[in-house]
């Protein structure tokens, strides 16, 4: 713990009675004191909103309130079992399996491979009996590791700068929503990892008052984690994002509850998530970043239509082509999923 000496001028005065907590400047101009608050830390909040013993996602499929890769076309899960066979694997864990759809779809493509579904919720329903179900990350793994919007929803530190210029931790009610500001990233109750993440990939010297970061420490050693138990085989973490130079001022917090955006809230009603500072995660796990679009062309994954012969050749079959290809051009779409990044680290 670090101590500074207490000079004569330092030393305490004693404390006026009857005066409250100083939350303005003091006619001295020092900073502000920040408010009491009883309401935990975002990071808190969010952790016990999806995954406490009643949380969001313990109760909830996540296909019934926002649509993913995995959700939009089985063309997602053929580019996977492609990367997995070119590869020489022959398993595949899905990390955030949400309701199973993604290990269906690939069952089906290839029964043969060895699959394994990740998440805090019990079995689902239907899942084919080939494919095996968890609540807790395996120990090591040789295959193909698939995490698709998973790394979103780790929950981590929010920060703001307050009208002193100070970057402070952002606590918030569970129930209402209502946020304040705690401590600043210099108190020692403050782990010394937030402002030496914040350094490195989302400054905020200098920035507005109002100004908000993610801090991006829990992404980064949860991936590691997964990354870590990859004996042989891929690592893959799919999401949206951002790098450094374009990171969001007013923060990336989201709620989304039924197919729609709604109002952010901790309560464990609805999903609450943030973009991905996907530099520093590909940073601490040595991965490769691309853009889902371009990872997809390189696995087959085409938007091309049909040839019009085929209408008359096959009529069904020229459906389903035009099907495929509708689908597949969602999924690399600019402006849409394609944006989105691919983390790959192969060991």
């Amino acid at each position: 713990m670090r101590v500074r000496p207490v000079h004569q001028q330092d030393a305490p005065r004693a404390t006026a009675r009857n005066v409250g907590p100083v939350t303005g400047l003091t006619p001295l101009g020092m900073p502000a004191v920040p408010p009491p608050t009883s309401a935990p830390p975002w990071k808190q909040a969010w952790d016990a909103a999806l995954f406490g013993p009643q949380g969001f996602f313990r109760r909830e499929t996540p296909a019934a309130h926002f649509r993913t890769s995995a959700h939009v076309s089985p063309v997602f899960a053929r580019a996977l079992v492609r990367m997995t066979r070119e590869a020489d694997l022959d398993t595949l864990v899905d990390i955030g399996a949400g309701g199973g759809e993604l290990l269906s779809a690939v069952h089906d493509l290839d029964p043969a491979l060895d699959l394994l579904g990740v998440e805090v919720a019990a079995r689902p329903a239907g899942l084919p009996d080939a494919v095996a179900w968890t609540t807790a990350l395996p120990e090591s793994v040789d295959g193909l590791v698939v995490a698709n919007e998973w790394l979103d929803t780790i929950p981590c530190h929010v920060v703001e700068v307050a009208a002193d210029g100070e970057p402070r931790v952002v606590h918030v009610d569970p129930v209402t929503g209502a946020e304040s500001l705690g401590h600043p990233l210099s108190h020692a109750s403050v782990p010394a990892s937030l402002p030496t993440w914040l350094e490195r990939w989302w400054p905020l010297d200098g920035a507005a008052p109002g100004t908000r970061a993610e801090v991006g420490t829990t992404r980064d050693a949860a991936w590691e984690d997964v990354v870590g138990r990859v004996r042989h085989g891929i690592a893959v973490a799919v999401d949206y994002g951002h790098l450094r130079a374009d990171r969001p001022a007013s923060g990336s917090l989201r709620s989304y509850l039924s197919g729609r955006q709604v109002e952010v809230l901790p309560d464990g009603s609805r999903d609450v998530t943030a973009h991905v500072a996907v530099d520093a995660v590909a940073d601490r796990t040595g991965a490769v970043v691309r853009r889902q679009r371009e990872v997809l062309r390189d696995l087959g994954v085409t938007a091309a239509l049909p040839e019009p012969e085929l209408a008359t050749a096959d009529p069904a079959g020229y459906v389903r082509a035009l099907s495929r290809a509708g689908e597949a051009a969602e999924l690399i779409a600019s402006g849409g999923l394609g944006d989105f990044w691919w983390l790959v680290t192969t060991r």
